[in-house]
């Protein structure tokens, strides 16, 4: 049997609306109608309610995705399924499927391990409170990076209370007495081991990263992993990550390479010698280097979140991973899956043209101002005026709020947020705070973390 939808709206979304589900051309048959109430936006449950007296025969009611109140209620109440559907009316087509599905982003194949780079001088609380907020950015392992010539006289007590707080954890050193003490403590990896410092591995029961003599040399590597093969002993292979002019292109022959030679030994990306040493946003290099990982079916990545432009690596990371395994899964680009990682633009940042929004503001019959954006700038309107700018102080002589402090303040804050949005190429809608991808999701890269815990999905310090 054909579904039959109930589109609620306003008066002034009615005719776009009418054009959008025409042009789509559903699989449903549909009704569209308006409640009395100019803009969809303000729409509430309550109101539906008190102003819907017909249902038009529908098995199911769609309400604009800014309508406000408990559907569910609204739902038991008419007796008839309701559900919220797009913010934008042009976005119709994807909510249906005309266009794009969402991609499963449960699933990843790349554990990441989350250095806290001066563990010897934090206490062993704050080791503990900072491996909190890492596994809160998605962390699966929590790795202690030593310090040359620097005591570690807690190493012992660090990882016992990792371990007591349900954590995998990793010590990095280079020192031999540092790996041999972090392995006696029930270490779960150890980075790094070389081939004359194997022996370690015969002492411990931790897994071994294993690193080349020095960083070409794929000789040494080939010959540690030789040994552990005929150790039966399990171990993870890091040819290493160089910085960028210092053997960046080199260093991704040498991970091919080893993938070459060895196809399916367990391989591990530094991913922080380009995250933290390149000043550039981050959210795009872990992209590339998770893609890398995709390509080479690489499991396991070292990330750090040190430098302030770098203080999202971690969950920018942890958002790559699991989109570049949903488009690996499905044998497609890693396009249109998830938009977390495009902070600074969007796929379609401008929804309306200015012809459009022109022909809207036509429709307006009250003083409140509006606020959009189109290619060709920044536009406030009401039924009085309409402005344009790419500039807002331009438009401030224009608004007659010079003595209304509190209206200036609002439309000074709405216009910045578009003048914003028009700039970098990302979507505006009045009222609302810009999308800002994963790169808002973790706490803010001013803040301590040595003070912060994850309480849910959000940060608060410690008593």
């Amino acid at each position: 049997m054909t579904e039959h939808l109930l589109f609620l709206t306003g008066s002034l979304a009615e005719k776009q609306l009418r054009s959008v589900l025409e042009k789509m051309q559903p699989d449903f048959t549909y009704t569209v109608h308006q409640l009395g109430l100019k803009v969809a936006a303000l729409m509430t449950t309550q109101m539906i309610e008190r102003r819907l007296h017909d249902t038009f025969g529908a098995t199911k009611i769609i309400l604009p995705g800014r309508c406000r109140g408990d559907v569910n209620a609204l739902s038991e109440k008419l007796g008839i399924p309701v559900i919220r559907a797009t913010e934008e009316v042009k976005d119709l087509p994807t909510f249906f499927g005309k266009k794009v599905q969402r991609a499963d982003l449960t699933r990843y194949s790349v554990k990441i391990f989350a250095e806290i780079t001066d563990a010897p001088n934090l206490s062993v609380d704050d080791i503990v409170n900072r491996a909190q907020y890492y596994r809160h950015c998605g962390a699966n392992v929590i790795d202690l990076g030593c310090l040359p010539s620097t005591p570690f006289p807690h190493l012992e007590d660090a990882i016992n209370a990792l371990k007591k707080a349900d954590f995998l954890v990793s010590l990095d050193s280079l020192d031999s007495n540092d790996l041999l003490r972090g392995g006696k403590a029930g270490a779960d990896y150890l980075l790094s081991l070389q081939e004359d410092s194997l022996w370690i591995a015969d002492e411990v029961a931790s897994i071994p990263i294993l690193i080349p003599q020095k960083h070409e040399d794929l000789a040494s590597l080939d010959r540690a992993i030789a040994q552990m093969q005929t150790k039966n002993r399990p171990f993870i292979v890091d040819p290493i990550l160089d910085p960028i002019h210092f053997g960046f292109t080199a260093s991704i022959v040498r991970y091919h390479d080893v993938r070459r030679r060895h196809p399916d030994v367990e391989m591990m990306l530094g991913v922080g010698n380009i995250t933290e040493l390149t000043h550039a946003d981050t959210a795009g290099m872990n992209a590339l280097l998770l893609g890398i990982c995709s390509e080479l079916n690489i499991n396991h990545i070292l990330a750090t979140q040190v430098s302030g432009h770098a203080s999202r690596a971690i969950k920018e990371a942890d958002v790559a991973r699991r989109i570049l395994f949903a488009a690996k899964e499905h044998d497609t680009l890693p396009k249109h899956i998830d938009p977390s990682l495009m902070s600074l633009h969007e796929t379609a940042p401008f929804p309306y043209s200015l012809d459009e929004i022109e022909e809207l503001a036509a429709q307006i019959k009250d003083p409140s101002y509006r606020i959009q954006t189109s290619q060709a700038g920044l536009h406030i309107f009401n039924r009085d005026s309409f402005h344009s700018a790419s500039d807002p102080f331009e438009l401030y002589p224009k608004l007659g709020v010079e003595h209304d402090g509190g209206h200036a303040f609002y439309l000074g804050v709405e216009l910045a947020r578009a003048e914003i949005a028009w700039q970098l190429g990302k979507r505006f809608t009045q009222d609302q705070a810009l999308n800002w991808g994963c790169a808002v999701e973790c706490a803010d890269s001013t803040v301590d973390l040595h003070t912060f815990k994850p309480a849910g999905t959000t940060l608060q310090k410690t008593p």
